[in-house]
């Protein structure tokens, strides 16, 4: 069964606590999402860091529950 977009949001928060989380369906069939993720713990990481972090606060979902995930992620401004 696949993951709600507030699930989703939840598991980043929880993973990310400085996270700022916007989850976005980008098919409309709810199994389809971009995660936009702008954390200050994220500064001085790279791209592929930041990434990594995100999937490890989705615990292992990814490509079971949670079928595709585009992610955005960076700093605050």
């Amino acid at each position: 069964m696949p993951m709600a977009a507030d699930q989703i949001e939840t598991l980043i928060r929880e993973g990310i606590p400085d996270a700022r989380v916007e989850i976005v369906d980008l098919a409309g069939d709810g199994d389809h999402y971009e995660a936009r993720v702008i954390a200050e713990s994220f500064r001085g990481l790279p791209l592929v860091r930041q990434h990594q972090r995100v999937y490890q606060a989705l615990g292992g979902r990814m490509g079971t529950e949670l079928h595709a995930l585009k992610l955005a992620t960076g700093v605050p401004e």
